[in-house]
C-alpha cells in the first residue's frame, strides 16, 4: 500500500513539474517573438514620427555620381536611379504608409463598431436591413472594393483613407453585432432591465465595456491589412501624390530596375513585410491575453 502511495506521489510530482515547465518556458519562448515585434513596431513608428533624426540623407537629394550604388556602409540600402539614398527613402516613406493605415483603422473600427452594436442591440427590422447591406458589401472582396473606390475618387490621402476604411467596415460591424447579441441576453443585463434601468445606461455601462476585446484584436490585425492595401493601391498609382513616395510607390518605382538594382524594391518590400508580421504577432498575443479560456490554461 505504501509503495502504491509513493508511486502515486511521484507521478503527481512529475505531472506538476511538467505543467510548470510548460507554463514557464513556452511563454518565454513565445514572448521572445513578441518583444522583437514590439521593437520593430517602435522603430518603424519612430521613423514615421521623426524621420529626420534617423535618415542620414535627405529623401529628395539627388546625386548624379551615385546612381544605382549597391548597399554599403555609406548607403545601407544602396541608391536608386536618381542617386537618392534608399534607406532615407524607406525611413521617410514610413510616415505616409503608417499614417494612412492608422487613420483607416480608426475610421473603420469606429464606424463599423457603431453600426454593428446598434444593429445588434436594437434588433428587429434595423438589424435585418443593416446586416443585408453588410452582406452585400462583404460579397465584394475588400481589396477590389478599395481599388474601385480609390479609382473613382482619385489619388489623395483622404480618398485613400476613405476607400480602405469603407472596405473594412463590414468586418467590424459583423463581429461587434455578434458580440452584442451574445451579451445582451446575459443574466446581469436582464437583471438591469428588470429593475428599470434605461437602455442607454445598459448599453454604455454594461454592454460597451464587455465588447471591446474583439475590437482591439481586430484593429491590431486590421492595421497590417490596411498597410498592405494602401501599399497595393500606391503600387498601382492610386496612392498619395507627394515628393516623398511611400513604401508602395517605392516598390512601383523599383520594379523596372530589378536586374540593375534589386535593392530599390527589395528593402521597401521588407519594411512592409516586417511591419505586417510584427503587427500580426502582437495581435495574436493580444487575443490570447484577452481570451479568458486561454489565460486559465
Amino acid at each position: 500500500m505504501k509503495e502504491v502511495i509513493s508511486e502515486w506521489k511521484d507521478e503527481k510530482r512529475f505531472i506538476i513539474a511538467k505543467k510548470k515547465l510548460v507554463n514557464i518556458r513556452f511563454p518565454k519562448f513565445k514572448n521572445f517573438f513578441l518583444w522583437i515585434s514590439i521593437l520593430v513596431i517602435m522603430f518603424l513608428t519612430s521613423c514615421a514620427i521623426v524621420p529626420e533624426w534617423i535618415a542620414p540623407y535627405s529623401p529628395t537629394a539627388m546625386r548624379s555620381d551615385q546612381i544605382l550604388l549597391a548597399p554599403s556602409l555609406q548607403h545601407l540600402f544602396g541608391t536608386d536611379y536618381f542617386g537618392r539614398d534608399v534607406f532615407s527613402l524607406v525611413v521617410h516613406g514610413s510616415r505616409p504608409a503608417l499614417l494612412i493605415g492608422v487613420c483607416a483603422v480608426l475610421v473603420s473600427s469606429l464606424v463599423g463598431s457603431a453600426i454593428g452594436m446598434i444593429a445588434g442591440y436594437v434588433g428587429g427590422i434595423v438589424d435585418v436591413i443593416v446586416m443585408r447591406i453588410v452582406e452585400m458589401m462583404q460579397s465584394i472582396p475588400g481589396v477590389l472594393l478599395a481599388l474601385a473606390l480609390a479609382a473613382a475618387m482619385g489619388p489623395s490621402f483622404r480618398n485613400l483613407v476613405i476607400a480602405i476604411a469603407i472596405s473594412a467596415v463590414p468586418s467590424y460591424a459583423r463581429v461587434m453585432r455578434g458580440q452584442v447579441l451574445s451579451i445582451k441576453n446575459r443574466p446581469f443585463i436582464l437583471a438591469s432591465r428588470s429593475i428599470g434601468t434605461a437602455n442607454s445606461v445598459i448599453f454604455f455601462k454594461h454592454i460597451l465595456p464587455h465588447s471591446y476585446s474583439p475590437l482591439l484584436v481586430m484593429a491590431s490585425n486590421g492595421l497590417g491589412t490596411a498597410i498592405l492595401t494602401s501599399s497595393g493601391l500606391s503600387f498601382l498609382g492610386l496612392g498619395v501624390v507627394s515628393d516623398i513616395p511611400d513604401w508602395g510607390m517605392l516598390l512601383s518605382q523599383g520594379r523596372n530596375y530589378i536586374a540593375a538594382g534589386w535593392w530599390i524594391a527589395t528593402f521597401p518590400g521588407l519594411a512592409i513585410a516586417l511591419f505586417v508580421l510584427a503587427v500580426n504577432i502582437i495581435g495574436d498575443s493580444l487575443r490570447d491575453y484577452l481570451d479568458p479560456k486561454k489565460r486559465m490554461v
